[in-house]
């Protein structure tokens, strides 16, 4: 049999059967101390698809990073058929940082395709197209709620496209849902560049919150066995839930939330899901579901000023 040839990466080469990690050079931060891209390569044995998967776009978002570790020690190059390509820290300065953002309070999610002349967003954007997702049929991108939110785990994307629609429900997370593609996203770049691109959103900021980990570590060995990468790793799928659309209902009023209700709970179209009031008690104003749906978002801090969003519901209609 003979052996597949390397597969090179920057300045690396990852031999097949091997689990390979570098660093793709970024920049260097003010100190002169050098700041770079993490990546591990998985390359199979034999000859396969190529998929990434990626965590911490947004530099609060670590979530993303513990479900890549665990999928790391699942998955072994020496079984594996095709190539497996984790970036656990896309935005490196704001995972250092605590902060959601780049230094220059760039949003690295509208940034792509990116420009290897423009700013760090869009550097650290051209990079990731260039080295990892430009080169993959497959992606699946990690992310959290932000902002004391929380979110149920979930699949997004363009369901009209067959094939995104195939593997968000081989993926296996309670609820799937129809989402437009954002001006400058990873999603977006991905698949103006030819692959299809899963986003991934599950939990809170700062905080591993167990369920959300271990439904995408499932979901993602789901996706790389559907692909014929791996043999099954991962338990049958439980039933997806199918949403068309989504939509935050935001505070009329500035006050206190009162919502007794959790992810993942049924409502219709109209029902009461949480009321707001002032610090004496007296009731400003009530939260209604826009739709028949399933709560997938919400905001765990109480205190909410006019016009801020507060539950997030999928329309199941």
């Amino acid at each position: 049999m003979t052996r597949r040839p390397p597969f090179p990466i920057g300045d690396t080469t990852a031999p097949a059967g091997r689990r390979t990690q570098t660093e793709l050079p970024i920049a260097r931060l003010m100190s002169g101390t050098p700041v770079a891209l993490p990546v591990v390569v998985l390359h199979g044995v034999s000859d396969g698809p190529t998929v990434w998967v990626n965590a911490a776009t947004h530099g609060d978002e670590i979530i993303g990073v513990e479900i890549i570790r665990r999928l790391l020690a699942l998955v072994h190059p020496g079984s594996l058929a095709g190539t497996l390509i984790t970036v656990p820290i896309v935005n490196v300065h704001g995972f250092n940082t605590g902060d959601r953002y780049l230094p220059d309070r760039r949003d690295l999610n509208r940034a792509f395709p990116g420009s290897a002349r423009g700013s760090l967003a869009s550097r650290i954007a051209h990079l990731m197209m260039t080295e990892v997702v430009g080169r993959c049929e497959v992606g699946i991108d990690l992310h959290s709620g932000s902002d004391h939110r929380a979110n149920l785990p979930q699949i997004r994307g363009d369901l009209s496209d067959t094939r995104t629609l195939e593997l968000a429900m081989c993926f296996g997370s309670p609820i799937v849902i129809d989402s437009r593609v954002r001006d400058g996203s990873l999603r977006g770049a991905a698949t103006e560049a030819g692959a299809t691109c899963l986003v991934f959103e599950g939990g809170e900021a700062y905080r591993f919150d167990e369920t959300s980990v271990q439904t995408a570590v499932d979901g993602i060995l789901r996706v790389i066995h559907h692909l014929g990468m791996i043999d099954d790793l991962a338990p049958a799928a439980p039933p997806t839930l199918l949403a068309t659309s989504s939509r935050w209902v935001r505070a009329s009023k500035s006050g206190i939330v009162d919502c007794r209700l959790t992810l993942g709970a049924r409502v219709t179209k109209g029902e009461q899901m949480g009321v707001l009031r002032d610090p004496f008690g007296k009731q400003l104003g009530r939260l209604k579901a826009p739709s028949d749906g399933v709560l997938v978002g919400k905001l765990l801090h109480p205190l909410v000023n006019r016009g801020d969003a507060v539950l997030n519901v999928a329309a199941t209609e």
